[in-house]
């Protein structure tokens, strides 16, 4: 996918953004050769090729499958400078990271191995590279509410190294109800609240209303189905509720990218925002992903340069920073 200059030249926010999903197969082989695991493949394009991707659930297979390689503090601590110098080569500014500590600590990987050696990506990319970031821990949904307890509980030591709360995974059968608990006590611990509400899910304008009014979240993951619901439509803008799209990703879950669906949504007033997801799965960093809406929906660059400010807004990036992007954002357009 060619890359227009404007795109590359935007100053970007990156929201939605699962570091595990960053884990391209040739480091994935890497890994494995450090750690003496032997993957069933014999190269990265037989990799690639089997990604084959129908539905969620048929993505989270193979998505649990390669973090078996990351077991140790140096794995985490590389695939997190990889994803940051990419993104930073792409003009990300920001990044809000998610992260899946149950996804390691449910295979023996310590809580502390997995966030130490993120922490240490962070820093240096933000010393070297000018990219600053921040860690959001996410609870796995298909796993008990018990466990996102416990997980939160074990979060408590490394609090200054997290600023907020995520929910993934399987989002059938598991709402946001399940974790009202979870969620009351991470508020409670100064943490931000954000939730995924995947596309096309089974009563998935009921999740992004249990999110929103029960709940109580700052934005939302996904969420693009709050379009059934006319009303809660005119919550998001009341609140200023945002929206982490992700095209590419989309393209792979569901019947299309919902571009159609973003300009409507931001035609209405939500501040809707385009993201990456899990790159190295679905083919597509950031400005791919912005390149997409570009292309697909026939949008001119100030509607990009709304996708971006929306993005800078909807942020937990630091006031300053904020300020500093929205000029720069400016600036470039005109």
């Amino acid at each position: 996918m060619q890359i227009s200059e404007f795109i590359q030249q935007l100053p970007k926010v990156e929201l939605h953004l699962h570091i595990e999903g960053t884990l391209e197969p040739e480091m994935k082989f890497t890994l494995a050769e450090r750690n003496g695991i032997e993957l069933p493949h014999k190269s990265a394009a037989e990799v690639r090729a089997s990604y084959d991707f129908t539905d969620l659930s048929s993505f989270l297979t193979a998505y649990y499958d390669g973090m078996s390689v990351l077991r140790t503090a140096e794995d985490f601590y590389d695939l997190a400078l990889a994803y940051l110098r990419k993104a930073a080569g792409q003009n990300v500014r920001y990044a809000g990271i998610f992260f899946d500590p149950q996804a390691h600590t449910s295979r023996g990987v310590t809580f502390d191995t997995v966030i130490s050696g993120l922490r240490r990506a962070q820093l240096q990319a933000e010393q070297q590279l000018g990219i600053r970031s921040a860690l959001i821990m996410c609870f796995l949904r298909d796993f008990q509410a018990e466990y996102a307890m416990a997980t939160l509980l074990e979060s408590l030591p490394y609090k200054q190294w997290i600023i907020g709360v995520g929910l993934d995974s399987d989002e059938t059968g598991n709402p946001p109800a399940k974790f009202a608990a979870v969620y009351a006590r991470a508020r409670q611990e100064g943490y931000l609240l954000t939730m995924h509400c995947d596309v096309d899910i089974e009563n998935s304008a009921e999740h992004i209303r249990q999110a929103v009014e029960d709940i109580g979240v700052a934005r939302i993951d996904h969420g693009t189905n709050v379009i059934e619901n006319p009303e809660l439509v005119e919550v998001l803008v009341e609140r200023g509720l945002g929206l982490t799209s992700c095209p590419i990703s989309n393209t792979w879950v569901s019947d299309g990218s919902k571009v159609g669906l973003v300009k409507e949504l931001v035609g209405r007033g939500v501040k809707v925002c385009v993201n990456s997801d899990d790159p190295a799965y679905f083919g597509g960093y950031i400005a791919d992903n912005f390149q997409l809406v570009a292309d697909e929906g026939q949008v001119d660059n100030s509607f990009l340069a709304q996708l971006s400010r929306n993005a800078v807004d909807i942020s937990w990036a630091p006031l300053a920073l904020k300020a500093e992007l929205r000029a720069e954002i400016d600036a470039l357009f005109k």
